[in-house]
């Protein structure tokens, strides 16, 4: 009888078969997941200079209300990326790309002079076997700065079984089950249990208002929005500015990084907790103020001031950063540090260095742009918004207005984006441009079909 010798390089490649035919049954997610979600609650520290991540606690619930589809895929890089592996063929079974406040206030000036610590949570389908989670951060180069890897064991009797306890909560607008939709929930900041029906208006406001924004009207049959009425003690959010610290289930507050207007919460895992039992994948956070502010943080949150009179541009504003990943186009040459940089391409799909403006909206440029000696783009000439709007208005083609105007990511120069006003420009303009748009949609598509 021959004998029959099987190498290490044979064994590995009949795992990888078994794993390529266990794909092709089912799919990652039927085959090597489960419909239950795993929390996991990291802390990110450091300073300007350095980073390190830590594991703070890892819980488990019914129900997973994320995409089912391109779950070893990305559609951004983002300045962050947690990926979760299978332990035994080092399989990708997951990745989501993200932004922090923990890395934008690395940006600023106070990072130079002391060490701060930031919450910062993940929701990742749960495996069934044995697996391991791996989080990177990224500079704003594009450098991994930051890289940490930990084992997550689904029979870990350390993971906290979370019991659902939804806070009060209504559908204002649903159009199908989390597996067949994007869930947005819409959390109330600073509004007491007396408030609850000027929220649920404020948060129709908000739905009515994104979905007014193409490409979020064309796709309104695939979205659900939830309002979350969560009860605050006191009406309204701090502004230490006024010395005026409010007990709200946020602890949101104006003058993050000291910046008056820029308003955030720190309290993710309070956010998280207050959500357990509501299926969700992006959130909204409506605070109970006419003081104008807000942001939006890429796969975090957006939060922004109900009663102001830009709300409703300023929500769909800071909803294009949170959902999407969309840059501001809008500039004051007046950061500490600069976010974007000549040599490097930005992340973010509606700005460009013109690095490698070929992975931007270069397909979607007029014939007739103007070129220098080498075949590359020159700047596009100013239009003033006025008569922008008013071209647009009387039946001009808006795809042959976009273009490489200069000025965006807060750079007057060297940065450019892609329309002379936008939503993520201004609160004039009326619309996403049609490079938003298309980013918008990619990330809507990525969500719901696979991809190829």
């Amino acid at each position: 009888m021959k004998r029959i010798i099987i190498t290490s390089a044979a064994v590995a490649m009949l795992a990888a078969v078994n794993v390529q035919a266990q794909d092709n049954a089912g799919g990652i997610f039927d085959n090597y997941l489960t419909d239950s979600t795993l929390r996991i609650d990291y802390i990110f520290a450091g300073d300007a200079t350095s980073q390190e991540i830590y594991l703070d606690e890892m819980s488990a619930s019914e129900g997973w209300a994320g995409r089912r589809v391109n779950m070893d895929k990305v559609p951004v890089a983002g300045n962050g990326c947690i990926t979760l592996r299978d332990s035994a063929s080092s399989k990708v079974l997951y990745r989501q790309t993200f932004s922090t406040l923990f890395q934008e206030w690395q940006t600023t000036e106070e990072a130079t002079r002391i060490r701060k610590s930031f919450e910062n949570v993940y929701l990742l389908p749960m495996p069934k076997k044995a697996a391991t989670v791996t989080v990177e951060l990224f500079s704003h180069r594009g450098v991994k700065n930051a890289s940490f890897t930990h084992p997550v064991d689904p029979s870990d009797i350390l993971i906290r079984k979370m019991t659902p306890n939804p806070a009060p909560h209504k559908y204002l607008h649903r159009s199908g089950s989390p597996e067949e939709c994007i869930d947005i929930a819409i959390v109330a900041e600073g509004y007491t249990a007396k408030e609850a029906r000027l929220f649920y208006k404020d948060a129709r406001a908000a739905v009515d208002a994104l979905l007014e924004h193409e490409p979020f009207g064309k796709y309104a049959g695939r979205l659900n929005f939830v309002a979350v009425a969560l009860p605050s003690e006191e009406s309204g959010v701090t502004v230490p500015l006024e010395n005026d610290w409010k007990r709200t289930p946020l602890s949101s507050g104006f003058s993050t990084f000291y910046m008056d207007r820029y308003l955030t919460t720190l309290r993710l895992k309070d956010l998280a907790d207050r959500l357990q039992g509501i299926a969700y994948e992006h959130i909204i956070i409506l605070a109970n103020t006419d003081t104008y502010g807000g942001g939006g943080i890429y796969n975090s949150y957006t939060l922004t001031t109900a009663h102001h009179s830009g709300f409703r541009p300023v929500v769909v504003h800071e909803f294009g950063h949170s959902f999407a990943g969309l840059a501001d186009e809008y500039y004051y040459d007046d950061m500490y540090s600069p976010y974007y940089f000549p040599d490097v391409e930005p992340w973010e799909q509606n700005i460009t260095t013109m690095a490698d403006f070929n992975s931007k909206w270069a397909d979607m440029m007029p014939a007739n742009a103007a070129k220098d000696a080498d075949g590359r783009y020159l700047p596009t000439p100013p239009i003033k918004d006025s008569e922008l709007w008013k071209s647009i208005a009387e039946g001009a083609d808006t795809e042959a207005i976009v273009g490489t105007y200069e000025g965006g990511g807060y750079l007057s120069k060297g940065v450019f984006r892609p329309y002379p006003d936008c939503r993520m420009k201004s609160n004039v303009g009326p619309m996403f441009c049609p490079v938003c748009q298309r980013a918008i949609e990619r990330i809507i598509l990525f969500g719901l079909e696979e991809s190829e």
